[in-house]
């Protein structure tokens, strides 16, 4: 079975990892991870959501934070600190520091990030084929008002610096509409079995894979059957700050919301958990075939479970 995931950071990340423990090894599972949260810091690369995927499958995750190496030390950020260099609301460990300077090496060598994140790859072995959704410079910037007028900032310091504690007016993944899928990912899409969206950010994650011409079409023109797993239980977000964002596409917060908003045209089976049983019949009359499980992430084997349940509800969708 060859399964392909559009994925974020560590939502999608912790979800691949049941994935990865749900089926068998002649499996394949190709992730198409969001790099609209890119950033360029000291210099660097930064790719945080390609970097927790591959810290995650790889063993070397921090799990607690969800983000970052484990052992971690933060020698380098000290140093620059001393030197009055920032930015100082965004870690980056010593370890995880090496990582942006083997890409950033490579990118400015001449390579792709396609190739780059390959090449890195080969030391973390995540056991999935893990392609960046684009080669091309896309960054998510968010619109915001505060005490000093309306303007634009990077995702990450909206997320990482303010906490999301603005209202998000606008939310844009600049770079998008002109750039292109990366190498691999418009076949893998088009030779799936099934097609999977792991309860990432709707908005800043998956919804930013999607803006990159091509990839929806794609998704959407696709012969496999196209599930997705609800990031929103009982109205609220399970991890992080997604009804901020939601709220800025006029988008409730919401698993029948989200459902609608991806809409039956894109997807056809939608997962949400037991506490919003209610919501399957809303999103069936939407056209999506929609069942109620447990979609706590809370070990291993409880995610998948969650995708065992997705994989059979495409095998009911197919069918």
């Amino acid at each position: 079975m060859r399964i392909v995931a559009l994925a974020g950071g560590i939502g999608g990340a912790r979800f691949l990892r049941g994935l990865r423990a749900a089926v068998g090894p002649q499996d394949e599972i190709t992730v198409i991870g969001n790099t609209g949260d890119d950033i360029h810091l000291y210099g660097l690369k930064v790719c945080p959501d390609l970097d927790t995927v591959m810290y995650t499958l790889g063993g070397g995750i921090h799990e607690e934070q969800g983000w970052g190496r484990t052992d971690e030390t933060w020698s380098i950020k000290a140093e620059m600190k001393e030197y009055g260099v920032g930015p100082e609301w965004f870690g980056l460990g010593d370890r995880d520091f090496a990582t942006h300077l083997v890409r950033s090496q490579m990118l400015t060598a001449g390579y792709s990030l396609s190739q780059v994140t390959e090449a890195l790859c080969v030391r973390w072995k995540p056991g999935v084929r893990l392609l960046p959704m684009s080669d091309d410079r896309v960054e998510t910037h968010v619109r915001i008002t505060d005490e000093q007028g309306t303007r634009a900032i990077h995702f990450q310091e909206y997320w990482v610096k303010l906490h999301a504690a603005v209202d998000a007016e606008a939310v844009v993944p600049v770079g998008a509409d002109t750039a292109k899928p990366a190498p691999g990912v418009l076949e893998a899409i088009a030779e799936a079995d099934v097609i999977l969206f792991p309860p990432s950010n709707p908005v800043v994650s998956i919804g930013t894979i999607l803006a990159v011409p091509g990839i929806r079409e794609a998704v959407a023109a696709a012969p496999a059957p196209v599930v997705g797993l609800s990031p929103i239980i009982g109205g609220a977000p399970v991890r992080g700050m997604a009804d901020k964002v939601l709220a800025a596409v006029g988008v409730e917060a919401t698993a029948e919301a989200v459902a609608r908003d991806y809409g039956s045209d894109l997807i056809d089976g939608w997962l949400v958990d037991t506490v919003d049983e209610a919501a399957v019949t809303a999103v069936e009359a939407a056209g999506i075939a929609c069942r109620a499980v447990p979609l706590l992430m809370t070990d291993v084997e409880a995610t998948a479970e969650m995708a065992r349940a997705a994989l059979a509800l495409a095998e009911q969708v197919r069918t």
